[in-house]
């Protein structure tokens, strides 16, 4: 999701019968955090200015390490009372907490986040594609309609194992942008007509802060990893550590690479800074590298949507029934032709929705305020006041209760900013 969108990047390299490594750990929440919202970090501190921008990017970071932990502690805690290690996925967390009803808003939370990281990805697309073929009259809309036929046959393939490279493919192609970038940003800033003074340190706009926060909290996404990752541990003990080196470097790497790019195009800076790139060769590679990696892990996104979808579909009676008649070859057709169809509507739905978003930094600060802060901030300190508030001391129910509140209200606001414009 982007927020949600890392819940299955790391599935491939999570199989592992003996247990992760250290190294293999640190990778998985690398791939399972970093994803494409950062290209939309420079826009994000143009709005909310480089300095205020950097420290919401640092806050979301130290949030989202402690609310990891977090869960962590509350699957530990579940484990040890029903004496059993079943709590394996944040919506069995959710269940373990409140019931039925914890379990159902886990749930669609999450499915609203993987949707909304699904549009993302395609608006994301959407726009390089149309920047590449500008003059071509290819609309950012018809760039994405173009996708449909490709991204219904993709999601059509049954085995995630198949799709595995392409996540690889996208995180390297993500990682050679942002490297491209940074040297774009490096000569932009010494050739062009380049001063400090002219960049703005905090925005006079009340509205921006959220509006960077939202951004800032969408580029951490993989939380819902957060339990498998820790769960295919060798060494368990050793997650915290690791996922607290993991998060500072990509932190670190987050605020230099926002911070250049704003430093080097100032107030053009785009909602996608590959949009403010040179129309050469190298530039024109990196896009379309950075769009193929994201049209081939797209059905990865939607496996979280299509598994949720096809578990209600399979309680549904005539679905029953065809499962129940006696000529099999008949059956597997009918119970194919079904997920086929739902799979094709849920991209063309998809599609649809993208095509009407203005801008991949505005759709990705709306979807970093609404359901990523509910599922980074808000449901895990929820669950850590329901399963352990009288154990806590008072520090940490204070502060349990603050990133409540402070995720709610960000969510309310970021919501209302996103919507109606910074």
């Amino acid at each position: 999701m982007e927020c949600g969108g890392g819940q299955s990047k790391a599935v491939p390299l999570l199989d592992k019968p003996a247990g992760a490594s250290a190294a293999q750990t640190l990778g998985n929440i690398i791939v399972s955090v970093v994803g494409t919202g950062v290209l939309g970090l420079p826009f994000a501190l143009r709005i909310a200015g480089w300095l205020a921008g950097s420290l919401g990017v640092i806050i979301a970071g130290l949030g989202t390490y402690y609310c990891m932990l977090l869960l962590v502690e509350c699957r530990e805690k579940l484990a040890s009372v029903e004496d059993s290690a079943n709590r394996k996925t944040y919506g069995d967390l959710g269940y373990g907490c409140m019931g039925r009803t914890g379990r159902y808003i886990t749930e669609s939370v999450i499915l609203v986040a993987q949707c909304g990281g699904s549009v993302a990805y395609l608006v994301f697309v959407g726009q390089n594609l149309s920047s590449i073929l500008n003059g071509y009259g290819f609309s950012v809309a018809s760039c994405i309609f173009l996708l449909v036929p490709i991204e219904i046959g993709l999601s059509w393939i049954g085995s995630l194992s198949a799709l595995a490279p392409f996540s690889v493919f996208a995180s390297v192609c993500n990682l050679l942008a942002m490297l491209f970038v940074v040297k774009e940003d490096i000569q932009q800033a010494f050739e062009g007509e380049f001063s400090f003074s002219d960049r703005t340190a905090v925005t006079s706009s009340i509205g921006g802060l959220p509006f960077a926060g939202g951004v800032a909290v969408f580029c951490f996404e993989g939380f819902g990893m957060t339990l498998a990752l820790e769960g295919s541990m060798r060494d368990k003990t050793s997650f915290p550590r690791l996922l607290g080196l993991a998060l500072t470097g990509i932190t670190l790497v987050y605020v230099l690479f926002g911070f250049a790019g704003y430093m080097a195009y100032g107030d053009q800076t785009r909602d996608s800074v590959t949009l403010n790139l040179p129309r050469n060769w190298s530039a024109v590679v990196i896009q379309i590298g950075l769009c193929l990696g994201l049209i081939f892990t797209f059905p990865i996104m939607l496996h979280p949507i299509n598994e949720i979808i096809e578990g209600k579909l399979a309680k549904v009676k005539w679905f029953q029934k065809a499962h129940d008649n006696n000529d099999e070859y008949s059956t597997t057709r009918i119970g194919k032709f079904a997920i086929y169809m739902t799979r094709a509507m849920v991209v063309i739905q998809l599609a649809v929705l993208a095509s009407c978003v203005p801008g991949f930094a505005v759709f990705a600060s709306l979807v970093g305020s609404t359901v990523c802060a509910l599922i980074s901030f808000v449901l895990p300190a929820t669950f850590h006041l329901a399963l352990l508030d009288s154990s806590l001391k008072l520090w940490q129910r204070t502060l349990d209760f603050s990133i409540l509140l402070c995720g709610m209200l960000f969510a309310a606001y970021g919501t209302y900013n996103a919507i109606v414009g910074v």
